[in-house]
C-alpha cells in the first residue's frame, strides 16, 4: 500500500496509448498510472520503463486495486483485438474507456457486458475534447438556437469519419435522420477526396473523405483531419482544422439601391450591418504546434475524457450516450460502406513546410496584398 489515494489506472495499448500515458503524468490528477498492458514488444517495455510502471501482459496479473483501463488498441472491425481484451477487463470488474472507433454490434455487446458486470464502459471518439471542437460545438449549437441550419459541408481522411460524425452529431444535437447518395465513380483523374451528398439530422450535407490509406503506415497521410461548416441564413460557422481555429462569416449582403451611406444598413429586424465585420475569429487566430498537441492538448483532453468515466462510475453509467455511440457506429458503417474500401496508396516520406517556410508564405502574401 503506498497511501496514494488517487484512482489507479492502467494503459492498454502503446501506440496511440502512448497519449494516454502521457495524460497520467501530472502527480496533482485525480488519476494514477499503475501500469502497462501490452505484449511485450519492445516498444511496451520502453514505454513501461519510460513511465516508471509495471509492464502486464495478462488482465489476469493485475492488482485486485485496478478500477479503470483504458483500451487503445483496434477492435475486432479493424483487425485487433481490443474488445475482446474491453469483455476480459470488465468481467474482472474493471470500468473500460475504450479508444474509437467499433462496430456497432462489438459496442452493443460491450455495453451489454458492462451492464451484466455491474461496471461503466464508454467509447472515446477523442477530438471532441479538443478546445478548439468544443469551442466550435458550444458556438454551434447557439447559433442553431438563433438560425435554422441550410447545410452542412465537412471534410476528414478516412481514418476521422467517425469523429467527423461525433463532431457533426455534437453540434446538431443529434445525428438523425440521415441518408446520403453513394459518390460517383472512380477515374485516373479522380481526386483523392471522395463526396458523399444527402441529409444528415435532417440538414442537407456534403462530406468529403479522403478515401485513402498507406498499410504500412496507417496514422498518416491524411490531408487534414476535420473540416466543418454550419450554414445559415445568417452567415457560416467554420471549424478550420480540427485544432482551430473557429470562424463566423456572416453571408455576403449587397446594397440593391443607392442609399446614403450615413444611414442605417439594416434589415427589418433593425440590425444595423455596418460596423459589423465580415468575418471574426472566434477564440485564438493561432492553432498549437503539434508538439503542443501531442504533449499537452491530445493528453488533456484523454484526461477529461477519463475524467467522464470517472463521474459515471460515481453516479452510475449514462445510457444516453450509450445510445448515442450506437447510432453514431451505425451511421459510420453505413457510411463506410458507401465509400466501399480505401484506395491503397504508398505514402512515401512526408514533405512538411518548418516554421520558416510558413513565415516566407506569408511574406509572400503580404506581398500579393500590397501590389493590389
Amino acid at each position: 500500500m503506498t497511501g496514494d489515494s488517487r484512482t489507479p489506472v492502467v494503459v492498454a495499448g502503446t501506440r496511440f496509448g502512448q497519449v494516454y500515458l502521457e495524460a497520467f503524468r501530472a502527480t496533482e490528477a485525480p488519476i494514477r498510472l499503475a501500469g502497462v498492458l501490452a505484449r511485450g514488444s519492445e516498444r511496451s517495455r520502453a514505454c513501461a520503463a519510460r513511465y516508471g510502471v509495471p509492464l502486464y501482459h495478462d488482465p489476469e496479473e493485475l492488482p485486485d486495486d485496478i478500477r479503470i483501463a483504458c483500451v487503445v488498441i483496434r477492435g475486432g472491425l479493424l483487425g485487433g483485438p481490443g474488445t475482446e481484451l474491453a469483455g476480459r477487463l470488465m468481467a474482472r470488474g474493471v470500468h473500460v474507456l475504450q479508444e474509437h472507433p467499433l462496430h456497432h454490434d462489438e459496442l452493443a455487446n460491450c455495453l451489454r457486458a458492462a451492464r451484466r458486470h455491474g461496471v461503466v464502459y464508454r467509447l472515446n471518439p477523442f477530438y471532441r475534447h479538443m478546445p478548439p471542437v468544443r469551442r466550435f460545438v458550444g458556438a454551434a449549437r447557439d447559433l442553431l438556437r438563433r438560425q435554422r441550419p441550410r447545410y452542412v459541408d465537412a471534410a476528414c481522411g478516412f481514418q476521422l469519419a467517425y469523429s467527423l460524425f461525433d463532431i457533426l452529431g455534437l453540434a446538431l444535437s443529434g445525428l438523425r435522420p440521415w441518408s446520403f447518395s453513394p459518390p460517383a465513380g472512380r477515374s485516373d483523374l479522380s481526386p483523392p477526396f471522395r463526396t458523399l451528398e444527402g441529409v444528415l439530422a435532417g440538414v442537407p450535407a456534403t462530406i468529403r473523405i479522403q478515401n485513402e490509406l498507406d498499410p504500412a503506415d496507417p496514422d498518416n497521410y491524411a490531408h487534414l483531419l476535420h473540416r466543418v461548416t454550419i450554414g445559415t441564413d445568417a452567415g457560416n460557422l467554420t471549424l478550420v482544422g480540427t485544432h482551430g481555429p473557429v470562424v463566423w462569416s456572416a453571408r455576403p449582403v449587397f446594397p440593391r439601391t443607392v442609399a446614403d451611406p450615413a444611414a442605417p444598413a439594416h434589415f427589418d429586424k433593425g440590425v444595423d450591418l455596418r460596423a459589423a465585420p465580415s468575418t471574426v475569429v472566434l477564440g485564438p487566430a493561432a492553432s498549437a504546434s503539434y508538439e503542443e498537441l501531442f504533449a499537452t492538448m491530445w493528453p488533456a483532453g484523454v484526461a477529461a475524457a477519463v475524467d467522464e468515466l470517472r463521474r459515471d462510475i460515481a453516479v452510475g453509467p449514462v445510457r444516453a450516450d450509450g445510445q448515442y455511440q450506437l447510432t453514431l457506429c451505425r451511421l459510420w458503417q453505413d457510411v463506410s460502406a458507401l465509400l466501399g474500401p480505401p484506395d491503397l496508396i504508398a505514402g512515401g516520406e512526408l514533405d512538411p513546410l518548418g516554421a520558416a517556410d510558413v513565415e516566407a508564405l506569408a511574406r509572400a502574401g503580404e506581398a500579393a496584398a500590397g501590389d493590389g
